[in-house]
């Protein structure tokens, strides 16, 4: 069974030491600025990390969600590249939100396609297994048929 779920540990693992960094580049900024907690406000610098770790955090859930849904129901190679690519968007959306707010958008619109793709991985897998198991009815062999 390890083998069927080997690609979405490793994007599980590489995500939750996203996540780590992240809190640990607020904790710096705190430094850094003198902001003890639990201030949230400080200087524009300060709140544009703060406001990136949130929000990072925030959507880690649906994420981890979506990524183990796709990868069981639907296809695990496929939902561990959309994983790599999600972490990926959401460190050029840290790194850019770090810069400037404007320059989070893009990694932002990205990332929440990304999103949107595993969602509907995660949602024709389970309609298919669904259907299979409850119904009997095979939609991949008729596609194929």
């Amino acid at each position: 069974m390890l083998y069927q779920i080997h690609l979405l540990s490793a994007v599980t693992v590489l995500g939750v030491l996203e996540q780590a960094y992240f809190f640990l580049q607020v904790i710096y900024a705190r430094r850094a600025f003198g902001i003890p907690p639990p201030k949230i406000s400080g200087p524009p610098e300060f709140e544009r990390i703060f406001r990136a770790q949130v929000n990072s955090s925030e959507y880690f859930p649906i994420f981890l969600a979506l990524l183990w849904q796709a990868g069981l129901f639907f296809h695990q190679g496929l939902a561990a590249a959309l994983g790599l690519l999600y972490l990926c968007s959401r460190y050029c959306y840290f790194k850019g939100y770090r810069t400037s707010s404007s320059e989070r958008l893009a990694p932002m619109y990205f990332s929440a396609g990304v999103l949107w793709v595993l969602l509907a991985a995660a949602a024709l897998g389970v309609l298919h297994f669904s259907l299979s198991h409850y119904v009997g009815l095979d939609v991949l062999r008729l596609l194929t048929a």
